[in-house]
């Protein structure tokens, strides 16, 4: 029998949906859209998952895996340490960048326990210094790498995460079935594939590109008269 890639359980845990992030609490502007209406059942939250998976998420958190990764194949974690900053200056959105923060530095710390062995403990100075904001991709990135994982792996893994937790926001939150949700994250199995595949084609100018009307809902969510997530 063929044993199992020695990366796989490393991402699978950094990936599980359940991990102590604090990422549960955050829709990334799924509420404001819940709130004007726009979303509200199985379909429309599809719609709105494959434009943040493919227009946002693969351009910010995939293009930063994918440009870390780089990096540390030259041993440059300067480098990384430069993405960092540089996604802190390009998100726009203040909750999503407090968000990102957060759960950056939390992912940090897990994976200092998962994969004691990758630069996730140095990512940790520079973040206590000041030097670095904090964004899970990066810290996924730093893990991943470590774990001798492919880049299209790690990609693909970060994204899916996503998917998965933003899915189970939606189970509660609009809501719609468990059984609704595992359709939803199905459909997105194609998405999260070309968007890996995109994400090998882009250049430092295209880090961080979004579609404004994205950028906007997570602006007006800070607002809304009544929230369930913090951003």
């Amino acid at each position: 029998m063929t044993a199992a890639p020695s990366y796989l359980l490393p991402l699978l845990q950094l990936s599980d949906s359940a991990l102590p992030t604090g990422a549960f609490s955050h829709s990334f502007g799924m509420e404001a859209y819940l709130a004007d209406g726009t979303i509200d059942d199985e379909a429309s939250f599809a719609a709105w998952l494959r434009a943040y998976v493919s227009r946002q998420l693969a351009y910010a958190d995939g293009a930063t895996i994918r440009f870390g990764y780089e990096a540390l194949h030259l041993g440059d974690l300067d480098g990384v340490w430069r993405l960092d900053r540089l996604l802190a200056a390009l998100t726009l959105p203040e909750q999503v960048r407090v968000a990102a923060a957060t759960i950056g530095r939390r992912t940090a710390e897990v994976g200092t326990v998962v994969a004691p062995e990758s630069f996730l403990a140095d990512y940790l100075v520079e973040l206590d210094a000041g030097r670095c904001q904090g964004h899970p991709a990066v810290a996924f990135a730093l893990l991943a790498h470590a774990v001798d994982a492919p880049v299209t792996t790690a990609i693909e893994a970060h994204l899916f995460a996503a998917v998965t937790s933003l899915t189970q926001n939606a189970v509660r939150a609009i809501p719609i079935g468990q059984t609704a949700g595992q359709r939803v994250q199905r459909g997105m199995h194609d998405v999260v594939a070309d968007s890996v595949t995109t994400v090998m084609t882009l250049t430092e100018d295209d880090l961080g590109a979004t579609p404004p009307g994205l950028e906007i809902a997570q602006m007006r969510h800070r607002r809304q008269r009544a929230r369930m997530f913090m951003s």
